[in-house]
Parts: structure tokens; sequence; C-alpha cells
């Protein structure tokens, strides 16, 4: 895959995968034709460009926007051939309590963004989902479930343009702005570590793993995927020990909306997923392309029926000294 001479635009991209992603585009191809950053925040916009100038990075714009502005995804869109959908409100207590804020960003928003992307020639659309989103039991979840339903109906309804729509799902992303390890990298400091629930798993990558899929799903979509990589999980008391090994772990119990276990592939979906070697495929029900093609070219191996990807019951973990070694290299290396 080469990025050089494309136009790349990320929603949400002064957060902590598109911050990530332009730092990874710029290492890996330097060359890129144009690289939009389309946020709201314009504090965020202001930090990023003393990281990025434009006097250095000349193909960087930064886009003053809401994906729940349709027309101003359009103008953002102008010439734009890969679009990465980053862009959500993800805090799932915030949501709670603002049902209809989440509903208009992450699903309304979602349908702005592909509706402005057919309307300006996008070729390839990349949304990122979430964990949350499979068997959701909080509205965090069920709006991304929905956004992720949206983004691969899309493909459905292309005609004779040419686009491709797929998602990438995985877990919890390591350091990620609202994430666990910075929370308890503050609260170490008080010598108290609040833990929900002292079973909770989760599952975890890095940032740079996010970004790989994203990377994957780029180059490899053939239209209406959910990928999903192979990723081990943690236990919440091993990143606790890991972290604050001294600390007083306190169980202060769920939060509303929370589950004790993550789930990104459920038995349901087991009759439509693909075993891809590095990661799962969870195809559509009824593809857009030729099943049995699709099967010998990447070499895909159906699960078998009842198969579910559980953080519970996971076949990879982090222990005590991985999340440390982890941690150190990725967040904070002063543990």
């Amino acid at each position: 895959m080469d990025l050089n001479n494309k136009s790349i635009l990320i929603t949400g991209g002064t957060g902590s995968l598109g911050k990530q992603l332009t730092k990874r585009i710029y290492q890996e191809w330097p060359n890129v034709k144009r690289l939009v950053i389309y946020s709201r925040d314009e504090q965020k916009h202001y930090q990023m460009a003393q990281e990025y100038p434009h006097e250095k990075y000349s193909s960087i714009r930064y886009f003053i926007g809401d994906i729940r502005d349709k027309e101003r995804l359009i103008r953002a869109m102008e010439g734009i051939e890969i679009v990465i959908h980053a862009a959500a409100m993800k805090h799932v207590d915030i949501a709670e309590y603002n049902p209809m804020e989440a509903v208009k960003t992450n699903i309304i928003g979602a349908e702005n963004v592909i509706n402005a992307c057919f309307v300006t020639g996008v070729e390839k659309v990349v949304a990122l989902s979430t964990d949350k989103a499979a068997a959701p039991i909080n509205l965090y979840g069920a709006t991304k479930l929905a956004s992720d339903k949206l983004f691969i109906a899309a493909n459905n309804i292309r005609g004779w343009k040419n686009i491709k729509f797929s998602v990438v799902r995985y877990g919890n992303v390591m350091g990620s702005n609202g994430s666990v390890i910075p929370f308890f990298l503050k609260k170490r400091k008080e010598g108290v570590l609040p833990i929900t629930d002292k079973n909770m798993t989760r599952f975890n990558i890095s940032l740079d793993g996010g970004v790989d899929m994203v990377f994957n799903a780029i180059k490899n979509a053939w239209g209406g995927e959910i990928f999903v990589p192979k990723i081990p999980s943690y236990k919440i008391m091993d990143v606790a020990d890991a972290i604050g090994p001294d600390c007083e772990k306190k169980e202060v119990g769920i939060r509303p909306g929370e589950k004790i276990h993550e789930e990104m592939i459920t038995t349901s979906d087991s009759f439509f997923t693909y075993d891809m070697g590095n990661y799962y495929a969870i195809l559509p029900s009824r593809p857009i392309f030729d099943l049995q093609k699709f099967i010998k070219e990447t070499n895909a191996k159906k699960v078998p029926e009842g198969f579910s990807y559980n953080s519970g019951n996971n076949d990879k973990w982090e222990t005590v000294e991985s999340m440390r070694e982890l941690i150190r290299k990725h967040v904070d290396d002063s543990i």
C-alpha cells in the first residue's frame, strides 16, 4: 500500500488515534498529497498545529468542524480519496446522561459522513468501532452498533460509484484519552486505585496496533467487513498491580452501562465470521462481492458456529509484568 500522493481526511483527527495516524502517515508516506484533520475541538487543533506546523508539513490542513454538520463535511472532503472516521462521543457514563447528544454524534454524524463521501467521490472509508458495539448494554455501544450498520449498509447503495466502506472494531486503546491506564497513573499519586469490579477484564491494543488495523482495512477491504484484531486481554487487577503495586485497591462498583467482560464477536456473528490469520472479519449476511472468490483469494477460514470472542475467555493474556512493560513503552516510562 502506498499513501504517497493520496488525499486523506481523519474525522476526530485531534484525538489520540488521529494524532497517531498522523504520526505514522508522515513517517511512512511523507509525500502524502493532503491530510485533513477534522475536529470540533479548537484547543486541540491549536496544540496539534504546534507539533505539525503547516510550514514543515505543507500537506496538512486543520478543519474546525463537527460531523453533525453535513455541509461542513462536504466542504472538507472536496478532493479527498480516503476517509478515516474516528470522531465519536465515547464516554459510557456521559452518553448515558446525555443520550440524544450521543445519538446526534455517533449515529446522525455517521450518516452525514457517509452522505458526504458519496457527494464528494471518496473512494475508501474506514470507520472505527468499539467492542462495546457487540451485544451492547449501554447507549454508547448501541449508537456505535447503529453506526457500524450504517457504514456496512452504505456499500449496498453505492451503485456505480467506486467506493468501499469497512469498519475496524477493537477494544481499549492503551493510553488513549479517558482510558483506565492514564486514570490509574493519576490516581496512584493519591495511594488509592478505584476498581469498579475485581473480576473485570478488557481487550488491550496499543495505539500503533489500532493504526495498523486501519491501514490493513484501507489496503485489504473488499467492502462491508468488520475487521477484528486478535489481541490479548488483561485483568483489571493486573493493570492496577502493574501501575500501583503498593496502592490500596478499592472496589467501587460498576458504572451505569458497564460490562464485566467485553465481547467483540458474538455467537450470532459467528455465522458470518472468518479467520483471516492475524485478525477476524465479520462479513455482511449478503456480501456485495463473490464470497467464494473472497475465501479463495484471502485464504479465509470460517469460524465454528457458536464461536465468540470475549475478553473473559480469551486464549491470550497480559500479565502484571507484561502490562508494566507495555505501559513503560507506550504510556509512561516512570512506573
